[in-house]
């Protein structure tokens, strides 16, 4: 489900769960034991992330996950996608980039944006589609009104809409817009940048810009925003949401 390789001081690591990296608890588990590896190895000064899926990135949790485990199973994935992975990437020390050519949509957005900085292709798409099928994008309330201001977010999360790869960069989610095709390239070339800088500057620089962001309130949001998501995708709206998705039919809301 991950792939992993090390070049030129770059770990390359690869979401590679055909047909859209659905994130299931096996990809979390791989791509927290990926960083930790680069973290651990001295030889890495700077991680890439990226899809091995043409035309996509993430589609954001499996949603059969959510139709068929109990809220036990939903709340173990949830921790481990906002917390985990935020943690694995607060240890790691050396700066992140997901380079992005294809589509992100919820919780793949929650991927993306624990990274450092995001690289997009221009044919890139976003979007926070959770509203469609009944649930909620809630780890997005705490973090997308701080990027992008309040009342942007509230249109996107609450709209559904997707979005392209020059408003996403217009708004503030990304760090750099590529040409077609040249996400992956622009951002090893970044990667590069990066890992030419003083190894035990930028660890600690990097720390320390990540603790100015509110590192001490993250966990109480996080547990929150998990509350709110197990609270919602248990009801006969989200579960008719969920099979209207997977069925390709319009759902039938309760009144």
């Amino acid at each position: 489900m991950i792939s992993y390789q090390v070049s030129n001081q770059i770990a390359l690591i690869g979401l590679d769960n055909p047909p859209a990296n659905a994130i299931c608890e096996e990809l979390l588990s791989q791509l927290i034991d990926c960083m930790d590896r680069a973290s651990d190895d001295d030889d890495v000064r700077a991680v890439v992330l990226h899809s091995e899926q043409p035309k996509r990135f993430c589609s954001g949790l499996d949603l059969r996950l959510l139709h068929e485990a109990d809220e036990s199973d939903v709340r173990r994935l949830l921790q481990r996608l906002y917390m985990e992975v935020y943690e694995a990437q607060y240890r790691l020390g050396k700066p992140t980039i997901a380079a992005i050519e294809g589509a992100a949509r919820g919780g793949g957005m929650t991927v993306a944006i624990s990274c450092d900085v995001i690289v997009a292709a221009e044919q890139a798409t976003f979007g926070y589609p959770e509203i469609d099928i009944g649930v909620l994008p809630a780890i997005h309330y705490s973090h997308l009104p701080e990027i992008v201001g309040r009342h942007r977010a509230f249109e996107l999360l609450f709209s559904g809409r997707t979005f392209d790869a020059h408003e996403a960069y217009r708004i503030g989610l990304l760090g750099r817009v590529a040409n077609a095709g040249c996400a992956l390239r622009d951002a090893l070339e970044l990667a590069g940048t990066f890992a030419q800088k003083p190894r035990e500057t930028l660890r600690v620089g990097r720390r320390a810009f990540i603790d100015a962001l509110g590192k001490g309130s993250h966990r109480a949001r996080i547990e929150h925003a998990v509350d709110t998501f197990c609270a919602i995708a248990g009801t006969a709206d989200a579960q008719e949401g969920i099979r209207a998705f997977t069925e390709k039919r319009r759902p039938n809301w309760h009144a």
